[in-house]
Formats: structure tokens, C-alpha cells, sequence
């Protein structure tokens, strides 16, 4: 074969593969285009866009006052769109860049005018289509941006991308910082209120579309605005009364810091509607500051100690066993149980108490071992008969379920337990081998106060949107009656007999309003060490107030105090004393027995002369009025008091004797005259005797005594 041959055979050879690798790719690029156009379309789309969650705004927690315990307020992260329609010409942005890096200099004088300058200059000539301006912008701030050169011009399209976020704020900080709760990135489920009403606080989220350009950023197609609007959250009201919280948590603090106490709860409870009106919980840090980061009023459960003996008694009482003069030997407060022959405990009162006493003395002194025999007598035959009525009519081994979560299960032992032992009755009598919760100590004393009717307790009362009522909520009744009209009698002459003759006369006892309660100090067990030597005690005092028409229940509880008296009445008797009187301070509803003072027939109460319209305002709100007509000229027999209001005229002296100063220098500065003054007190004497015609800005002396 001849070279020419062979080289156009090659020639054919290296056309045809290459007619054959175009006929392939056009085959292709015909399969690709029409065959699987629209599988390939379809992938393209969810390649550089996608739906994007928009936050809905979340609603607000309010106390039962309406004040703001926690609200949204919104916030927004800025983008600048360098190639937008309204600054596509070169001229239009860099005739304003300069003018806008200024304005934002003097908006946020973090970065220099200069540097706003240089970033924006940076980002057009790189052609970014989502460069960041600013984060956590706030409504103000974006109002006065959206005016600055640059973004004041949407005419074919705004080159600002707002980006709207949501930011939670607690106006008043940390109160009730546990119980309204929180939410964030760190925590997985929101606690508190935050957590147990989201599904109507976080309202449901919208969608924006977004749009995959250059370095893989997404940014909103149609300038941010939301495909699927949100739907904004409802607002919850709690019971929660910011002035009572407030109170709370100072009290207890003060308490904790000055016992050095680990930790501690308060919470104070609406009797009649379940409501709770405060509640604080405090830890004791390791910089020894205080801070709420437990919610121990729901969670804590431990042994509750004295506190419980209300339901011991009440068992007691109910069924016929004691009554309140039945007489026990406390054998001077120290009492051994022995089972055939050998000692199983020996039960210890706090001091020392004198022998035989009746049952309600003994429970005023909160003596153990009266208690302890009470109930070893009665029910060690037939233990069931003590614990079926602590579980099936006081429901003391049941949750309250309430409306947040994390609340403790309740352990009150029966004799089908394995660790029920000889012990556990008598343990049990005065509060121990049982876990309780503050709040669901709480509840039983509450049910004393409201007539035998125990209800569980409530934190939001209703849910409302755009400022219609969506749901109502009540407290859940747990039992209409836990016991007969007889026994609630007895037990509120014991809880007021605590207060007035027993263990909670030195600290909680007051003149004012009468108090019921019970006092209670335990020892708590360390762990599995048990009850050892290292005592650790818990100090508490459950009751209600005013004993005699009670409006509020309360407990406070106090863990491990460390510095002086350890004893409930020492640590949690002045917790409870200063939150009870500035509640019925504040609470005229419960604050009306007020002794009502009334004028004598002949005299006209003594006042200063001088303003007579404040003295009506005065005398209208002390209630001052006659008893009966006289022949007194100062006095009218239909409406009360009569006045005679001062007239002053400019030329002539009125009439100041009697007057306080500050009246004194208005009617003599209105007619015109200039006043030295000398003492103090009330006007004795004037230096121009009143009628007198004396020109304009005549001294006059007057002397106060």
C-alpha cells in the first residue's frame, strides 16, 4: 500500500470517529433536552431554590394584670443586593455609596464611614448579589435605614433584602424566670410556660422562597416577602401577679443569703380559684449568688416532715380515732419502740415537752412522738385504713397534673410496697419514708382553707388571640370534700392554735390578721448515705391567711441552712410573716376591717384653715360625716360638714391664722402681698391684722408655732 493510500486512510478513519462522537452528542443533547427535559428541569429547580422556613412572631406571656412577662419584639438581618434594579447603573451607585456609608457610620459607630465605604465598594465589583449590611437591626433602626441613599430607592426594585427574625425579651428579667420558662437553640425542649403552651405561644411558621447564587449563599427571591405567611402565636395570661412575685423572691433570697441555706421555694396560692399568684425558687451558686435555675416547688419531692401531721391528724380526726382532747404521754419527748423486746427507733421531739398534753397541744408544739403513738395505736393492726384514706380521699400519691411540666411523682407508701417495714407506719405519721412536693403539700393545706374542697393549682388562666379569649382554664377539682365539716372544724383550730400558742408565735403571729399554718423541720437524707451523721435539715411553714376568711395559702421552703437556727420557725417563719403582711397590705379585699372613726355631734373635726377643696377630698375619703343634727353653725345635717372656702382680693389683707405655711404664702402671695416668715408649725400671728387695705407688695410678717 502506497504511503498517499495509507495516510487517507487514516484520514477517513479519524473524520469518521469524529462524525460518529457528534452524532453521539447530538443524540444526547436530544435525549437530555426533550426525552428527560423535564426530570432534569425539575432537579435544576431544587438546586438553586428551595422553601425556607419564615419564624412566625411567638405570643406573649402577660400576668394576670397584664403585665408583660415575656413578648417577641422583632428583629432583622440586612442584604444588599449590588446588582438590583434600582442601583444597576454605575453612576446611581457610586453617586450614593458615600453618602450611605456615612449614614451608616452614625448609625453604627462600630465600623468608621470609611469602612462602610470600602466594604460596599468591595462587594459591587464583585458583583454580590446578598452581601451583609448589619444583624439585630431593630424596628427603629430599619425605620431610619430604609430612608438612608441606596435603599430609599425601590422604584425597579430595592436593593435592601430584610431578613425579619424574632427576639425574646423578659421585661422584668428574672421574675419568675423558671416558671414562665425559655427556649432556645441549646435547649431541645422549652421549659416552663414557654414549653407546655408552645403549640399556641409559637403560632406556625411560613415559607420564603430562596434562591442558590455564586459561593452556595441563598438568598430570598421577591426582595424577602414570604410566600406562606406566618401565623403569629397567642398571647397566654397566667395567674402570676408581678407585684406578689416580686415580694416573693426578694423575701426568700434575703432568707437564703442570710441562713446560707443550698436552696429554696415559695409559693403563694389563690385559696379559692387554685390560682398561684408567685412563685420562687432559688439555688444557691458556686459564687455563693443566688439564681432560678430549678423549679423545686414542683420538682424537689422529699420527706415533708412536721408539715404532713395535718394529714395524719385529719386521717384521725375523720375517722373517729382521737379528738382534740385526747390526752397522750410524750414521756418528755423521747419515745422508744421496741418489737419484741428490741428497740427499733427511739422518736425525738425538738425540746422538751412536759407529760400527758391533748392532741391539739401537742400539735400546736408539733411533738413527734404524740403523732407517732396516735397513729401506732390506732392503725398497726390495719395500716391500710391510715394509708388508703392518705390515697384515695386526700389523693396524696397522685401528680396534681399541672399545667407545666416536670412536676414529681409523689411516693406515699401502703403495706403492699416491699419496703414497708415496722418502722413505716410510724415514720410515716410525721412525715417521713414519703417524697412530697412543696406544691403538693401546698394543696392539701389549701384544701383546709377552701371548706374541704381540694382543687389542684393553675399558672395560666386563659389564651387569648388578637384579644379574643381562645380557651378558659379552671383549677381541676381533685375531691369536693376531703373530709367531714366536724374534722375541718378541729383542723383550723389546730393550724390557728400553731400560730397563736405553738411553734409559730414568735415569728408569725401578728395583731393584724389572724394566721393558720404548720410549721416543719426535716431531716433530709444525703443520698445513699442515708440519714448519717452529716445532718442536713429542711425547714418549712404551710398555711393560709387571714385565718378566719382565707384568701391566700402558702409554703415556704427552705433547704440545708447553714448559719444560725435551723429550726422551720426560725428560717421559714420570717419568709412567711413578710410576704403575708405585705400581701394583705396590698390586698383590699382582705384589708377592709379597719375600725371606722366617726366625728363627735358638736365639734367640727380640727383642721388647718386654708384649701377647702382638699378638705372635702380628704374628709370624703376618711368618711367623715355628723351623727346627728346640732345647734353647732359648723355643722349640716343632710351632707356632713359645712365649708366656707377663703376669698382672697388683691389690695386687702386676708385672714391666715390658723393656716399652714403653704396655704398661708398662697393667700397672701394672690392678694399681692410679699411674706416673711419666722418658726414653724401653724400660723399664730400676722403683722397686719386681716381687712386691711394695704397696697400692692407690703411685707407682712406671720409667725408659725
Amino acid at each position: 500500500m502506497g504511503i498517499r493510500t495509507n495516510i487517507l486512510l487514516r484520514v477517513y478513519i479519524a473524520f469518521g470517529l469524529i462524525l460518529l462522537f457528534a452524532g453521539a452528542v447530538v443524540v444526547q443533547l436530544y435525549r437530555v433536552q426533550f426525552v428527560q427535559g423535564k426530570k432534569w428541569r425539575a432537579m435544576s429547580q431544587t438546586l438553586s431554590t428551595k422553601y425556607e422556613s419564615v419564624e412566625a412572631s411567638h405570643g406573649n406571656i402577660l400576668s394576670v394584670d397584664g403585665s408583660l412577662l415575656a413578648t417577641s419584639v422583632p428583629e432583622y438581618e440586612l442584604h444588599m443586593d449590588m446588582l438590583a434594579g434600582s442601583i444597576v447603573n454605575d453612576k446611581v451607585f457610586y453617586g450614593g455609596v458615600d453618602s450611605l456609608a456615612l449614614k451608616l457610620s452614625e448609625l453604627y459607630p462600630d465600623r468608621s464611614a470609611t469602612d462602610y465605604s470600602r466594604m460596599l465598594r468591595n462587594a459591587r465589583r464583585d458583583s454580590s448579589r446578598y452581601q451583609l449590611i448589619r444583624k439585630k437591626v431593630t424596628y427603629t433602626e430599619l425605620a431610619k435605614i430604609k430612608k438612608f441613599p441606596l435603599f430609599n430607592l425601590g422604584r425597579y426594585g430595592s436593593c435592601l433584602n430584610i431578613i425579619p427574625q424574632n427576639k425574646r425579651l423578659f421585661p422584668f428579667h428574672t421574675l419568675a424566670q423558671r416558671t414562665i420558662g425559655y427556649k432556645n437553640e441549646n435547649v431541645k425542649n422549652a421549659v416552663g410556660l414557654e414549653g407546655a403552651f408552645a403549640n399556641y405561644i409559637n403560632g406556625e411558621n411560613g415559607k420564603r422562597l430562596m434562591q442558590r447564587i455564586a459561593g452556595g449563599v441563598y438568598m430570598p427571591v421577591n426582595n424577602g416577602e414570604e410566600e406562606i405567611p406566618a401565623k403569629d402565636g397567642a398571647d397566654i395570661i397566667t395567674t402570676i401577679d408581678v407585684n406578689y412575685q416580686d415580694l416573693a423572691q426578694r423575701a426568700l433570697k434575703n432568707q437564703l443569703i442570710k441562713s446560707q441555706a443550698d436552696h429554696g421555694c415559695v409559693v403563694l396560692m389563690d385559696v379559692g380559684t387554685g390560682e398561684i399568684r408567685a412563685i420562687a425558687n432559688f439555688t444557691r451558686t458556686k459564687d455563693g449568688d443566688y439564681e432560678e435555675r430549678l423549679n423545686y416547688a414542683i420538682s424537689d419531692a422529699k420527706d415533708p416532715g412536721s408539715t404532713f401531721k395535718l394529714a395524719s391528724y385529719m386521717t384521725l380526726f375523720d375517722q373517729h380515732k382521737i379528738d382534740t382532747n385526747t390526752m397522750v404521754n410524750v414521756e418528755g419527748g423521747s419515745y422508744s419502740m421496741y418489737n419484741n423486746d428490741k428497740l427499733l427507733k427511739t422518736f425525738k421531739d425538738a425540746e422538751y415537752l412536759p407529760s400527758p398534753m391533748t392532741a391539739k397541744h401537742a400539735f400546736e408544739e408539733s411533738s413527734n412522738v404524740a403523732v407517732v403513738k396516735f397513729v401506732s395505736s390506732n392503725y398497726t393492726n390495719n395500716p391500710r385504713e391510715y394509708t388508703d384514706n392518705l390515697q384515695n380521699v386526700l389523693h396524696l400519691n397522685e401528680k396534681l397534673q399541672l399545667q407545666i411540666p416536670g412536676e414529681a411523682q409523689p411516693i406515699v407508701k401502703n403495706p403492699s410496697n416491699r419496703s414497708w417495714s415496722k418502722l413505716t407506719l410510724p415514720q410515716m405519721a410525721y412525715g417521713y419514708e414519703m417524697q412530697m412536693t412543696p406544691l403538693q403539700m401546698l394543696t392539701l393545706y389549701n384544701s383546709v382553707a377552701n371548706n374541704g374542697k381540694m382543687i389542684a393549682p393553675i399558672f395560666v388562666k386563659e389564651i387569648q388571640r388578637m384579644g379574643n379569649t381562645v380557651e378558659r382554664f379552671q383549677a381541676r377539682v381533685i375531691n369536693p370534700k376531703v373530709c367531714s365539716d366536724a374534722t375541718l372544724g378541729k383542723m383550723k383550730a389546730l393550724l390557728e392554735g400553731v400560730v397563736l400558742n405553738g411553734t409559730g408565735k414568735t415569728f408569725i403571729k401578728n395583731n393584724l390578721y389572724p394566721v393558720a399554718g404548720k410549721t416543719g423541720t426535716a431531716q433530709v437524707a444525703n443520698g445513699n448515705s442515708g440519714y448519717g451523721e452529716k445532718k442536713t435539715y429542711q425547714a418549712s411553714f404551710c398555711g393560709y391567711f387571714p385565718a378566719d376568711h382565707p384568701k391566700y395559702s402558702m409554703i415556704v421552703v427552705i433547704n440545708n441552712p447553714t448559719v444560725g437556727n435551723f429550726l422551720a420557725a426560725y428560717v421559714a417563719g420570717p419568709v412567711f410573716r413578710e410576704i403575708a403582711d405585705k400581701v394583705f397590705a396590698h390586698d383590699l379585699q382582705i384589708n377592709q376591717n379597719t375600725p371606722t372613726h366617726f366625728v363627735g355631734n358638736t365639734t367640727m373635726p380640727k383642721v388647718k384653715a386654708g384649701n377647702t377643696v382638699a378638705l372635702k377630698k380628704v374628709y370624703d375619703k376618711l368618711g367623715i360625716k355628723p351623727l346627728y343634727a346640732s345647734t353647732n353653725t359648723g355643722i349640716d345635717t343632710t351632707n356632713g360638714l359645712a365649708y366656707d372656702d377663703s376669698k382672697y382680693k388683691t389690695g386687702i389683707v386676708p385672714t391666715v391664722t390658723g393656716m399652714g405655711l403653704t396655704d398661708a404664702l398662697y393667700a397672701l402671695g394672690n392678694a399681692g402681698y410679699k411674706v416673711t416668715v419666722r418658726g414653724s408649725g401653724v400660723v399664730s400671728t400676722q403683722s397686719i391684722a386681716s381687712g386691711s387695705a394695704m397696697p400692692k407688695g407690703t411685707k407682712i410678717l406671720i409667725e408659725l408655732q
